[in-house]
């Protein structure tokens, strides 16, 4: 079976990825950092689909962490496939209140995770000249958001990795894409109010907001072999809100 390596995997878009690929057949490392009771349940889910899983609790920012992660992720499943960048924070601030340690963990764990994760990933992959590789980002990445400037600097920074990887990766058979999903209806979004959130879905030409779902409906497509011809794209799932 194939394997792969989902960073915070334990709520939201992270678990219905882990979700999603169970169903298709690979076996699956889970991160997360804290909320062990969440990523316990992804996994009993996973595994309830037949698919073996791997529970890897640790800072996604932590770079021994992480490595630690890939080495017992690689004792146990030989090796990851598929690589999903997914971990990531948010917090609204005015720019001038964003202080240089929130900008640093913003980044630490956005582009730095991702970093990290790579760095161990590829090794196996480009020694097997296969492998997938999704960064999961934001629209906000792309276009930028008033009061979320750390967030979309980070977001950004994992499109420019994402195009700058598929040219050098190429040759070695493997494809870097990257998702960049508008407003989702996850806990991340939990502190806006219904009225915020019907007032996003009404600026959405699709008049509704995204499910964690639809982001891993696309993970699984670029993860297969349907996807093979695809690599360096900006792939936006967000209703039309950018375009």
């Amino acid at each position: 079976m194939p394997t792969a390596f989902i960073s915070g995997a334990s709520r939201g878009i992270g678990a219905a990825i882990a979700v999603k690929l169970a169903r298709e057949g690979y076996d699956l490392a889970l991160n997360y950092h804290t909320n062990t009771n969440a990523a316990q349940e992804t996994a009993k889910t996973a595994q309830s689909l037949g698919v073996k899983t791997l529970l890897l609790p640790g800072d996604i920012a932590d770079g021994e962490k992480v490595r630690q992660m890939f080495a017992q992720a690689h004792d146990y499943f030989g090796g990851i496939d598929v690589l999903v960048n997914n971990a990531g924070i948010a917090e609204q601030l005015m720019f001038q209140d964003i202080t240089y340690d929130k900008w640093r963990r913003m980044f630490a764990v956005t582009v730095d995770g991702a970093y990290f994760c790579l760095q161990n990933a590829l090794p196996y992959m480009i020694k097997q000249k296969h492998g997938r590789i999704i960064n999961i980002s934001s629209m906000w990445g792309e276009v930028g958001a008033s009061c979320e400037v750390h967030y979309s600097a980070a977001k950004g920074a994992l499109i420019a990795m994402t195009k700058a990887l598929a040219k050098e990766l190429g040759p070695s058979g493997i494809t870097v894409n990257c998702l960049t999903p508008g407003v989702i209806t996850t806990e991340m979004n939990s502190h806006l109010s219904e009225e915020d959130l019907a007032i996003l879905a009404e600026e959405t030409p699709l008049n509704s907001l995204g499910s964690p779902e639809d982001i891993a409906e696309m993970v699984a497509f670029l993860a297969s072999d349907k996807a093979k011809f695809i690599t360096g794209q900006i792939i936006g799932i967000n209703g039309g809100m950018v375009i």
